[in-house]
């Protein structure tokens, strides 16, 4: 009785992480709105790992899920995105908040997951996670490079091109392991791999690469498969 609530009760800790996360947004403190975004990204992935171990999957479980990452990875990431539109170099009072389609989108995304029999395995269009952690990389990088992440015209545009993502038809392979073998999981591997040699030479200023590479492995991996 208690083992099959262990898979629920840590995606609550995700959506519970993910409204703290919120709340450091609202109030400008964007890099503390990161932390809890990737303690969200470590909940999300072990509650799925956890339900698959014990072997408790429910329906209720896959709409909770889905409602969490709604607030951990769709309006927090609008939030980040409004702040940095807000304190940007933005002349019209108005643009910050279009930086809530981001979190428009992502619901759109979240609900096409959740109908589409197509992503079991998979995703088709950029998963919510990925595109949080590219918008709240860029409060971190605007320390080193201001002029640009602080351009109203790049992010607003960085807002469409990550908005039209989630909703692509763009094949992208899940970053969770049904197994540990290189054979199934080559490409992963080979993510994660040259994932951390950016990270380990670009520190946060890597994370747009690694988006670039996301997409691209993908790409190449994905070339021969119909959706």
């Amino acid at each position: 009785m208690i083992k099959k609530h262990i898979p629920n009760a840590i995606t609550c800790a995700n959506l519970f992480s993910g409204c703290i996360g919120i709340v450091y947004a609202f109030n400008g403190a964007l890099e503390i709105a990161a932390y809890f975004v990737l303690l969200s990204g470590i909940f999300d992935f072990f509650d799925g790992f956890a339900a698959r171990l014990l072997h408790v999957k429910s329906n209720i479980g896959k709409e909770l899920d889905s409602l969490a990452d709604m607030v951990s990875f769709g309006f927090l990431p609008g939030v980040v995105m409004f702040q940095l539109l807000k304190t940007s170099d933005c002349t019209f009072p108005y643009l910050p908040y279009l930086g809530f389609i981001i979190t428009v989108f992502s619901a759109l995304r979240l609900a096409k997951f959740n109908i589409d029999s197509r992503q079991t395995e998979d995703f088709i269009g950029l998963n919510t996670p990925m595109n949080t952690i590219f918008i709240v990389s860029l409060p971190f990088i605007r320390k080193d490079y201001p002029l640009i992440v602080g351009s109203a015209p790049l992010l607003f545009g960085l807002t469409l091109i990550l908005s039209w993502l989630l909703v692509s038809e763009i094949k992208i392979f899940s970053l969770k392991f049904s197994s540990a073998t290189w054979a199934k999981n080559k490409i992963k591997y080979i993510f994660l791999l040259l994932s951390a040699i950016l990270v380990i030479f670009l520190n946060f200023s890597a994370v747009p690469f690694i988006l670039l590479l996301y997409i691209g492995l993908s790409f190449l991996h994905f070339r021969n498969t119909p959706i």
